[in-house]
């Protein structure tokens, strides 16, 4: 009994090390062990690059911040939202709001960001200007990652696109005993149970593993469209990142491809589709949110990103308004649209509080795609959403 109770625990941490992502995230050794040991200033430093980029700010300066801080600080709150206020000044935002015009508390309140943003310099996280370097880019990705580590665990699948071969990464089919070789996420609990009880097992044996037979669904290529319009940036920007990490995560652990387009009036940055999980992560954490939205030029990108490779295409778009760009933005949207789809590309829409119109828009687009229409009203849900698409294509 010993030895089989100790076989079965061989085999299920074998299964578990090969389920771990591969590829290097590409990060510097002493960055990633700095926030993996839970150091809280390269950690607080990490997340107060992450907020500027969230907020669309090129460069941190004491004099920016005191500026608008003393000129009109209920304004300022909004150019750099309360979380960035709280990190670079060490204060609640309430507190600063109501000592701010006290010169005592300006001159150390301009001490002690200055104090901050010098030492990141030193850090080599900022540039002279403010504004963050490589290792600083590096480090708030960093950041985003483990924040997001919650919410990038697979949530189960939705749907079935099935060719003839049996295949490993599949879909579930028939049930078989289990060989070295087969998952530990592909056992069949149920199966397993049952067949040790009737064997008279007191516990589970090598022997009454049963596991899933897999048949399989071909590759997925699927591209995040993200708006990074201006009226994304703070917290929207910052759950639609983590929603794409969730995404990317998730789609190369089943062997597909995540590409991106990142969107507003022009396109900003674009990765074709790839297995390779730190390329991802670094485009998605560096986007800025600034500028309107076209959503033409975004479908028409699209259809040049995919490979010409017999895959699964889809591309989902995550919007929180209607196409402002162009003469006709509606027209040409769904013109783009069709396009798309012409190409053999499905598209979905992602939509962070719509209006009416909005809502009108996007159901004739994911009607014309032969997609999905999702209507979030709380971005808390983003990354289930997002994944929930994903797991409707398998």
């Amino acid at each position: 009994m010993g030895s089989e109770k100790e076989n079965v625990k061989t085999e299920i941490e074998q299964f578990e090390q090969s389920e771990e992502l591969s590829g290097d995230l590409g990060y510097g050794s002493s960055l990633m062990k700095s926030v993996l040991e839970n150091d809280k200033e390269k950690i607080e430093q990490g997340q107060l690059i992450e907020d500027s980029v969230n907020q669309g700010l090129g460069g941190m300066t004491s004099d920016l911040f005191m500026e608008k801080f003393v000129t009109n600080y209920t304004l300022a709150k909004k150019i750099f939202g309360e979380s960035l206020i709280r990190r670079i000044s060490g204060y609640d935002a309430s507190y600063i709001e109501k000592n701010i015009k006290v010169p005592e508390f300006q001159k150390e309140l301009s001490k002690k960001i200055d104090d901050k943003l010098q030492k990141m310099k030193e850090d080599g996280l900022l540039d002279k200007d403010g504004g963050a370097t490589e290792k600083g880019e590096e480090l708030a990705a960093l950041i985003l990652y483990t924040e997001g580590l919650d919410n990038i665990a697979p949530r189960g699948t939705y749907g079935d696109k099935l060719h003839k071969e049996p295949d490993k990464h599949g879909t579930k089919e028939g049930i078989k005993n289990f060989r070295k070789g087969d998952r530990y996420r592909d056992i069949s609990v149920q199966k397993t149970v049952r067949k040790t009880i009737r064997r008279g097992h007191t516990e589970i044996h090598k022997d009454d593993l049963k596991v899933h037979e897999r048949q399989s669904k071909g590759m997925i290529e699927i591209i995040y469209g993200l708006d990074a319009s201006a009226s994304m940036k703070g917290n929207r920007i910052r759950a639609a990142k983590k929603a794409g990490i969730a995404l990317a995560y998730n789609a190369i652990q089943e062997h597909d491809k995540v590409g991106l387009i990142i969107f507003g009036e022009d396109i900003k940055g674009t990765l074709n589709p790839t297995n390779e999980f730190g390329v991802i992560l670094k485009s998605i954490a560096n986007v800025r949110a600034h500028g309107q939205t076209d959503f033409t030029l975004t479908l028409k990108k699209a259809i040049d990103l995919f490979s010409h490779n017999n895959v699964t295409k889809h591309l989902i778009l995550l919007t929180d308004a209607l196409p402002t760009a162009g003469d006709k933005p509606e027209r040409e949207t769904l013109q783009a649209v069709s396009m798309a789809f012409g190409a053999g590309i499905t598209v979905s829409l992602v939509g962070l509080g719509l209006d009416k119109e909005g809502t009108k828009l996007a159901q004739k687009i994911v009607e014309i795609g032969n997609g999905k229409l999702f209507v979030v009203k709380n971005i808390e849900d983003l990354d289930k959403v997002i994944l929930e698409d994903y797991y409707g294509l398998r």
